[in-house]
């Protein structure tokens, strides 16, 4: 028995569905459209950098949250949370085809380069593969909250 805040019964594993048949949670999750979300300490400099800075499609959603729309129809959503920390690893990456010129458009508009302990990273802070089997070029930046986000080239698929 899995219960609520309280302690009110929310599914009798004896006779849901779930028991009965192993496929339904892969039936209910299958076509549904995930996304993905972290938090921020200001919305309106989040806004601002994704939207100006990165160029990003930003749209406000009435819950005081911004979502951040992709090509191909995915999104991710920021919401505004007072005691925000910033996570610890990358929140959000950006494929693209020429990490140089990716690296250089970020720091004309006046973003930083992650510098991190352990990695052989080159004078624009990018970390160089050589092969598929490395993994792909990847540089660090992050947003003005503190989360941690790359770009890395697509070029081994």
């Amino acid at each position: 028995m899995v219960y609520g805040p309280k302690l009110i019964p929310l599914i009798s594993w004896k006779n849901s569905c779930v028991k009965n048949n192993p496929h339904t949670l892969k039936i209910m999750l299958q076509n549904s459209k995930a996304f993905g979300s972290f938090s921020t300490n200001n919305i309106e400099d989040a806004r601002e950098f994704y939207g100006n800075t990165l160029g990003l499609n930003v749209k406000d959603n009435p819950m005081d949250i911004l979502e951040v729309h992709f090509p191909g129809d995915s999104h991710i959503i920021i919401y505004p949370k007072p005691d925000h920390r910033p996570a610890v690893f990358t929140v959000l990456s950006f494929p693209v085809k020429d990490i140089d010129q990716a690296v250089d458009g970020l720091i004309a508009k006046g973003v930083t380069m992650e510098r991190y302990e352990g990695f052989k990273q080159d004078e624009k802070g990018i970390v160089r593969s050589e092969s598929a089997e490395q993994g792909p070029s990847i540089a660090w930046f992050t947003d003005p909250a503190g989360n941690i986000l790359s770009v890395l080239e697509d070029n081994y698929r």
